[in-house]
């Protein structure tokens, strides 16, 4: 008889499999048939980093704040949906509202949107403006103007509207709108799809700029490498196409890629990272379900030629913006993916290893509807809130 030597109790301890911890508790999803087409995809297990955060009010009073760029010194350029643009100190003076905006649909989910500087602002001062733009009679659509931010900070010039989504509908919903700069100085714009049955299916089409992500230079002329520009039956300024309504947008540290975060239907948000000519599937394929409770065409998650989301959440996480932190105030956060939640609210934190999600945590839950989510030149963190009475909010982890 072979005698089998018995394993040290401590060996034998470091061959069992690591406990997988749990995901966040959200309850469960809205679709219990639809299952992840990787592992990880949905429900990564909850980052228990033991983190807590400390969150001062700068500035209260605004209008639906909703975008948030910050000035050489500090001071930051913030969006109210009405159609204001104002500068606030870090100290919390509000300036009056900066003149030479253009005109805004400020119905429903339009309004003015998102802001973000030129990559060439110290000479040049551009602020770039993205917006619902009223067309005829109650149609409109997305649009991004830029113009010149006087020395004194109280007047826009030379305001130009360097893009225009086409068609225009008539609908008060899902504008998309964030902009985010390339290492090329090439600017990337989401637009939704405006929620509509008939117009969200021009999104899996390339004769429109319905539920992209389209990709422009600075002064609204069309990059030459952009996917189809050698395409006869598509626009030339599209990236990606079938996207439902992108809300969240940032450039990776790193490796420069963008990555996005979009409104799902009733579950079915999603984490992408959109590459150039890729179809992203909406309205086709979706994990989630109508607002209904139907089924969002056939009810497929995923079919052959489109992409599936990196991550995706159900029940949801309504995101506002995102961003990458790379600062050194938050022990362990260094290249997260901060999302801005509207509901259930907060700050939700994913981790990631090689391109895929790893972990995920919340925050400041009982802040309620987050919109905008930014890194402070100081490291810390900077937040607006989507509130009739919205405030801007500078966060810290508790010493």
């Amino acid at each position: 008889m072979r005698v089998v030597p018995l394993l040290s109790p401590l060996l034998a301890l470091l061959m069992i499999p690591p406990a997988v911890a749990e995901p966040v508790p959200t309850g469960p999803p809205n679709v219990p048939s639809q299952t992840p087409a990787f592992e990880g995809q949905t429900r990564a297990p909850q980052l228990d980093d033991g983190v807590e955060l400390d969150t001062q009010t700068i500035a209260d009073n605004l209008e639906h704040p909703w975008g948030l760029a910050f000035l050489p010194g500090g001071d930051m350029l913030v969006t109210e949906r009405p159609g204001r643009l104002r500068r606030i100190t870090p100290e919390g003076e509000v300036s009056e509202p900066i003149e030479g905006v253009p005109e805004v649909d400020a119905r429903g989910q339009g309004g003015l949107l998102d802001v973000s500087l030129g990559p060439d602002f110290d000479t040049q001062r551009w602020v770039y403006l993205s917006y619902a733009e009223p067309r005829d009679g109650d149609q409109n659509a997305t649009a991004v103007a830029r113009g010149r931010l006087t020395e004194d900070g109280t007047r826009l010039t030379d305001v130009a509207t360097i893009f225009r989504q086409q068609p225009a509908w008539d609908s008060t919903k899902h504008f998309g709108s964030r902009l985010v700069w390339g290492t090329d100085n090439t600017l990337w714009i989401t637009v939704g799809e405006r929620s509509l049955v008939e117009p969200r299916q021009l999104a899996q089409t390339l004769d429109n700029t319905i539920g992209k992500v389209v990709r422009i230079n600075a002064d609204g002329s069309i990059p030459d490498d952009n996917p189809f520009t050698q395409r006869d039956d598509a626009l030339d300024e599209i990236w990606s196409h079938g996207h439902r309504n992108i809300q969240g947008a940032a450039r990776h540290p790193e490796t420069h890629a963008l990555w996005t975060i979009e409104h799902g239907p009733k579950g079915g948000d999603e984490l992408n990272r959109p590459e150039p000519g890729l179809n992203y599937g909406w309205p086709v394929i979706t994990y989630g379900e109508d607002y209904s409770g139907a089924a969002i065409g056939e009810g497929l998650t995923r079919k052959d030629g489109m992409e599936q989301p990196v991550y995706y959440w159900d029940p949801v996480i309504a995101p506002g913006d995102m961003t990458f932190y790379t600062g050194e105030l938050f022990d362990g956060w260094h290249n997260s993916i901060l999302i801005a939640s509207l509901k259930p609210g907060g700050i939700v934190r994913l981790t990631l290893d090689d391109g895929r999600v790893t972990g995920e945590a919340r925050y400041l839950e009982a802040l309620g509807r987050v919109r905008d989510v930014d890194q402070g030149p100081d490291g810390a963190l900077w937040l607006l809130t989507d509130k009739s009475d919205g405030a801007l909010i500078r966060a810290l982890p508790q010493e």
